[in-house]
């Protein structure tokens, strides 16, 4: 089971448009309501392709009722914390023609009480829930945190995770990412922009090396149209992303995630890791090769989906069929 912790949950709502315009009415086409925030995108995705999954989310007012209920019609198994604050909702607008633009309310202010609670929650299911389910193979952290929240909840998370011996994956962005470097996460996952911001880096070779210094044991860059790469201490291995695929990019990076976790679950558990420390060596080349393409083909799939956190299994599978392009391998000695 992987254990999938979204901070800031929303109630996804996706506006299909003729064409998107500013300061004019525009008549809606289509309307999608979907239970959001990242880490629930990446559950899904999980999910769709037979991966069983356990959600751990805070959620408050009637946007979170909504959430659980949505996520019971999925199927989803989760765990809520009940706070006070009302979950946001987040609206996408989509056209034919040009990217889609997001609107993303900031989320409720979680007390610290309330913090502690969605903390302990994530610490029994990493034991195994009280049904008998077995302990969390890996832990996903993904997503933003609301306002004001003390990114130490992060590196809690994750070092709960690394005492437990399970993997762990922070697709976050800012002191988030930062701490979960911090506290040792076997891979952080941010894309290059939110890489840059969050280390203050000038480029994105030098921007994972800090992760890496910090603790991390892998860097994953997610580049877009221009692929995604894996950095180490001593080289960074680069996947194109796949050809020929266009559609909604909104979730890509989420599904891309959820492709990266199956397969260090798949390898890195059935080698018997982590050791019983909770470290993990940086895996080889030929299991990142498997990371990064899974990945690849992930996010590719979600791209064609009109919503976000859902993938065709089909479209994976063909993708992943499909004779890759080479890899590239950038050697690098360490900084």
């Amino acid at each position: 089971m992987i254990l999938v912790v979204t901070p800031n949950p929303a109630v996804d709502v996706t506006y299909r448009v003729a064409e998107q315009r500013i300061g004019a009415t525009q008549r809606v086409l289509e309307v999608q309501r979907r239970p959001g925030g990242k880490g629930l995108n990446v559950g899904r995705v999980l999910a769709a392709t037979g991966v069983p999954t356990h959600a751990v989310l805070p959620l408050g007012g009637d946007g979170g009722y909504w959430i659980a209920h949505a996520l019971d019609d999925l199927g989803l198994a989760h765990t809520d914390v009940a706070v006070r604050g009302e979950t946001r909702t987040t609206v996408t607008v989509v056209d034919d023609l040009a990217h889609p633009t997001m609107f993303g309310e900031p989320g409720p202010v979680l007390s610290p009480d309330e913090w502690d609670r969605v903390s302990a929650a994530v610490e029994t299911l990493l034991d195994g829930d009280a049904t008998g389910a077995p302990p969390a193979a890996a832990l996903v952290v993904s997503g933003s945190l609301p306002r004001d929240t003390d990114p130490a909840v992060v590196a809690r998370w994750i070092t709960a995770a690394r005492r437990r011996g399970a993997l762990s994956v922070a697709d976050c962005s800012g002191t988030a990412l930062l701490a979960a470097a911090s506290a040792g996460a076997t891979v952080c996952k941010p894309n290059r922009e939110e890489l840059l911001e969050a280390t203050g880096a000038d480029d994105e070779r030098s921007g994972a090396l800090r992760l890496l210094r910090l603790g991390a044991t892998v860097v994953v860059v997610s580049r877009g149209s221009d692929g995604i790469a894996a950095h180490t201490a001593e080289h960074v291995l680069e996947v194109p992303a796949v050809p020929g695929v266009s559609g909604n990019p909104t979730g890509a990076g989420d599904a891309a995630t959820a492709g990266l976790v199956s397969v260090l679950v798949d390898v890195l558990v059935g080698a018997g890791l982590p050791a019983p420390d909770g470290s993990v060596p940086a895996p080889d080349d030929t299991t990142l090769l498997r990371v990064l393409r899974s990945a690849a083909a992930h996010g590719a799939a979600a791209v064609l989906q009109p919503v976000a956190g859902a993938v065709d299994p089909a479209d994976v599978h063909r993708f992943l069929s499909t004779p890759p392009a080479p890899a590239h391998d950038r050697t690098r000695t360490p900084a």
